[in-house]
């Protein structure tokens, strides 16, 4: 499947907020966020703000939650469709689908730095769901599901070195850092997302 291969650095100067794609190095000073929080191009620095329409806000926002996922349009419009037909509220519901991806759940557990790295974990078949190897990222996890970084993986320095992080895990899973395991113990819900993320923009999008 096609994916975006640019700089991911751009992507969170184009949006105008950190999105955290790089993992620990969003976090420090060599973070290029920090020293040009403008939009790239040549124009970036001295283009002209202007007031943005109600258009232009929602498909800013959904562009920054879809590269934040490492995701592509297709896709992405995919799992909002999914959303629509299940029950409730359909932004609650769409967020709740892209945190239960399998290599999101593999990023927030703490076992890689990024969602990109957890993406390449999953597609190389070095992560087991319930015991069975799943290389598909899109995977959605559900309630009671175990995932472990394989027996021949987890000495690995980037597993490892993103362990040593020691990153707060979201509530609904239960992270075992030392067999390097994680259990989900219920569905993710919209407290559970601390990013700024405002779902009724992109909703509004895809209801035109």
């Amino acid at each position: 499947m096609a994916r975006y291969t640019g700089p991911v650095c751009r992507l969170c100067r184009r949006s105008g907020e950190k999105l955290y794609l790089k993992g620990e190095k969003c976090f420090t000073s060599k973070c290029p966020f920090e020293r040009r929080p403008y939009p790239p191009g040549q124009h970036g620095l001295t283009r002209k703000s202007s007031k943005m329409s109600i258009y232009g806000q929602q498909l800013r926002e959904k562009q920054k939650v879809k590269w934040m996922y490492g995701m592509l349009e297709a896709q992405f419009k995919r799992f909002f469709r999914i959303a629509e037909r299940m029950p409730g509220d359909t932004g609650e519901n769409f967020l709740s689908l892209l945190e239960r991806r399998l290599d999101n759940v593999v990023f927030r557990a703490g076992f890689a730095k990024s969602r990109r790295q957890a993406r390449q974990i999953v597609r190389h078949g070095h992560v087991k769901v319930n015991g069975h190897k799943v290389d598909i990222p899109s995977y959605i996890v559900k309630t009671g599901d175990v995932i472990e970084i394989a027996e021949h993986f987890k000495n690995n320095r980037e597993v490892q070195e993103a362990v040593a992080l020691k990153r707060t895990p979201p509530a609904w899973l239960d992270v075992d850092t030392n067999n390097l395991t994680a259990k989900v113990l219920r569905l993710p819900q919209r407290a559970d997302i601390t990013h700024p993320i405002n779902e009724r923009l992109i909703v509004e999008f895809y209801s035109r």
